[in-house]
């Protein structure tokens, strides 16, 4: 699954470090044993501290060291001191406060997780996804805060592959606003893509995810197209031998075609590169530009968001962005409202009710996400089946957005769990917002 950490290791020696860290986890026959949550919290732990740090406690960009855990918990909460980016502005009004009315009770929730026997407890289950940070809106307030390691309220950590609702999000609004036909093919908006897998596909299948591509995401694979866009991605110098794509848009025009557009729902962090490309070549902003005009400078944000950049300060549209936890509770509570916030209509709320209704199940299906059933994908957001239409961000390592419109709920939470795919914090993420909202709704 993608993230915004396998998206940059791009000299060879970085490279090779990560294939082989994640071969040795692929190919074990019995699970790596991580230190937990205690044993590898960042700030107990002491990375980057001190004028330097110590050689132990160092972590590098540049070797792959800051990908490797324990380090990423600390790099999640730092990426603009590893790499370059591109700032998303506040803008300059004063920031909306959060009303807030605290909860103690949230902590005793109890429940089971799938596949358990035995229950644990909400706090407990933040451990158990190693959560850096966890804000809860209930009916407009905030019910519940609490961060860990090293964020802290005023920090940013990255959202991963919730950077994709983000920017599906922006590309859903100009859908709606008529600046984009969602059934005109890629390449009538960008040309460069006609040749490509892309240039026939249409915006929407793009937007959904429904796209034949020749790309594979698994890290294990040391000839997987993900090293690829690693490679052309990665902001660092080129080796003198390199002759590949040199920038996220170069990578997209070699995408080849595997498959049938619209068959199948297939989670490919390159639909998101490509409708990024899209809204620049629409709207003539970059998504970092664009959101901050469209949605963050609106919100009352508490705090600049950025966004991870390659060589020629392309904004990563996959995976990129980093924010504050409560400015993040801020943009859920909005969509939860209907795209109503701060006393404006920021989303267009037919937007919000096209998300919510979400796509063809039957497409998502063939996905094989066997703890996802019933669930589609709209406009670049994962779609529960729970009544109501609650919708959620996924981004690896434990990142998530959850709207719960018919519970009047928001969960937002920043994670760094050892393991990169969703299905090792899934068994308990799920059944947890779901015991928290019944809880909340007595």
């Amino acid at each position: 699954m993608p993230n915004a950490f396998a998206s940059y290791p791009v000299i060879k020696s970085a490279a090779a470090l990560l294939i082989s860290v994640l071969s040795s986890i692929a190919n074990a026959s019995t699970p790596p044993a991580f230190p937990d949550a205690t044993a590898s919290d960042p700030a107990k732990l002491g990375w980057m501290v001190g004028s330097p740090p110590p050689a132990d406690r160092t972590v590098r960009f540049e070797d792959g060291s800051y990908f490797q855990f324990p380090a990423m918990r600390w790099s999640v909460s730092n990426f603009r001191q590893l790499m370059p980016t591109i700032n998303v502005s506040r803008g300059l009004g004063a920031p909306v406060a959060l009303e807030s009315a605290l909860r103690k009770d949230i902590d005793a929730i109890s429940f089971t997780p799938l596949g358990a026997k035995e229950a644990m407890t909400w706090e407990q289950s933040l451990a158990a996804t190693y959560t850096d940070g966890i804000v809860v809106m209930h009916r407009g307030k905030m019910v519940y805060e609490r961060y860990f390691g090293v964020l802290k309220p005023d920090g940013q950590h990255a959202a991963m592959s919730v950077t994709k609702s983000v920017v599906g999000t922006l590309g859903a609004m100009l859908v709606a606003e008529g600046q984009i036909d969602p059934n005109k093919r890629v390449a009538e908006y960008v040309p460069e893509l006609a040749s490509s897998a892309f240039g026939n596909a249409t915006v929407r299948q793009v937007l959904d995810m429904t796209t034949g591509l020749k790309y594979s995401e698994d890290y294990a694979d040391p000839n997987a197209e993900v090293w690829a866009h690693a490679n052309a991605g990665s902001p660092l110098p080129k080796p003198k031998d390199y002759t590949g794509p040199r920038s996220y848009y170069e990578f997209l025009q070699t995408v080849k075609p595997q498959g049938e557009h619209g068959e199948a729902f297939a989670y490919k962090t390159i639909n998101t590169d490509v409708l990024g490309w899209v809204i620049a070549r629409v709207t003539g902003r970059n998504v970092a530009q664009l959101m901050s005009e469209r949605i963050w400078s609106r919100l009352g944000a508490e705090q600049d968001a950025y966004f991870t950049v390659d060589s020629i300060g392309t904004p990563f549209a996959g995976g990129g962005l980093n924010t504050g936890l409560r400015d993040l509770a801020r943009f859920g509570e909005m969509l939860r409202n209907d795209g109503r916030f701060n006393g404006q209509q920021i989303v267009p709320k037919a937007v919000v009710e096209d998300i919510r209704r979400g796509a063809d199940k039957q497409a998502f299906a063939k996905a094989g996400y066997d703890l996802l059933k019933g669930w589609s994908y709209r406009s670049m957001w994962w779609v529960t089946d729970k009544e109501g239409g609650a919708f959620m961000a996924r981004g690896v390592y434990g990142q998530r957005i959850y709207v719960d419109p018919k519970d009047e709920l928001v969960i937002v939470r920043y994670a760094s769990h050892p393991v990169a795919a969703n299905s090792a914090n899934d068994p308990v993420t799920l059944p947890a917002f779901e015991a928290l909202a019944r809880h909340l709704s007595k």
